[in-house]
């Protein structure tokens, strides 16, 4: 039983007559099942587990809370109940080359940007590779896992995004959350339908372009706002680089100038945004 009249349950049957096939909406939608759980301890863990039936590509699992929720570098990640959108969809590559499957979370990074401007009204962008910044503050991440490389490459694609979080329920003080944020819609049920619907329109755009990267790769530069600022990348190895991020190139790797010093591809790690001195 749910107590918070702020914070509302999401409409199971609203998301499924909206997303799925076969529940009494549109025939073409891109979706083959919707579960909510009321929690979990991590809905990508669930559905990396899940029987890979012919129901698991392109399926998707949303939780009211999450317990054991991990990022990137397995940093812990945990959901106050129905005051986030955790959710993780399986989606498939049919024909892709392994090469570019790196470029799945930068795509699903573009979709959030693109949700979030269009129906929460706010001015969110990237910061490289797939962290969602409003006003350089983190409201959402995704988290990309592997499922299976052939015959056909599957991945389950992690999604969790702030909505209604207060200032004393953040936690770190570089997160933000949608409400914080001033937007417009933070109706959970109207969120995951026009995330879930960002998802499949570019994946099936990408499929339709024969998963060449270069369209792709210039939306994801027109909305990554590490691009001209100085950063830090701290690389593996306990390597630190700081100069310009100049470019996202066609692999999705960061490019960062360090002064006097030619451009170099980062590939992984971590990235602080910096003040111009």
């Amino acid at each position: 039983m749910w107590t918070d009249l702020n914070r509302p349950p999401l409409d199971v049957a609203a998301l499924r007559r909206a997303l799925v096939r076969d529940a009494g909406g549109d025939p073409d939608a891109f979706w083959s099942r919707l579960d909510v759980v009321a929690e979990t301890g991590s809905t990508n863990a669930d559905l990396l587990a899940r029987p890979q039936d012919q129901e698991y590509a392109r399926s998707v699992l949303i939780a009211e809370s999450q317990t054991g929720g991990r990022g990137r570098h397995a940093r812990p990640w945990v959901s106050a109940p129905r005051a986030h959108v955790t959710v993780s969809a399986v989606l498939d590559l049919p024909g892709m080359n392994l090469s570019d499957i790196g470029w799945l979370p930068l795509l699903s990074g573009i979709a959030v940007v693109d949700a979030l401007r269009q129906v929460a009204k706010v001015d969110a962008e990237l910061k490289w590779p797939n962290d969602v910044l409003i006003d350089g503050k983190k409201v959402a991440g995704i988290l990309a896992e592997v499922a299976s490389t052939g015959p056909v490459p599957t991945v389950v694609v992690g999604i969790g995004l702030n909505v209604t979080l207060t200032e004393d329920e953040l936690p770190v003080p570089t997160a933000t959350s949608l409400e914080l944020a001033g937007a417009d819609v933070t109706d959970r049920t109207v969120l995951v339908r026009a995330l879930l619907r960002e998802m499949a329109s570019r994946w099936r755009e990408w499929q339709g372009a024969g998963w060449k990267v270069d369209a792709l790769a210039a939306a994801y530069r027109e909305r990554c706002g590490t691009l001209g600022r100085l950063v830090r990348a701290e690389l593996p190895g306990d390597r630190e680089l700081v100069g310009i991020a100049t470019d996202v190139d066609v692999e999705g790797r960061i490019v960062i100038k360090a002064e006097g010093e030619s451009p170099v591809a980062v590939s992984a790690g971590d990235i602080t945004h910096l003040r111009a001195v």
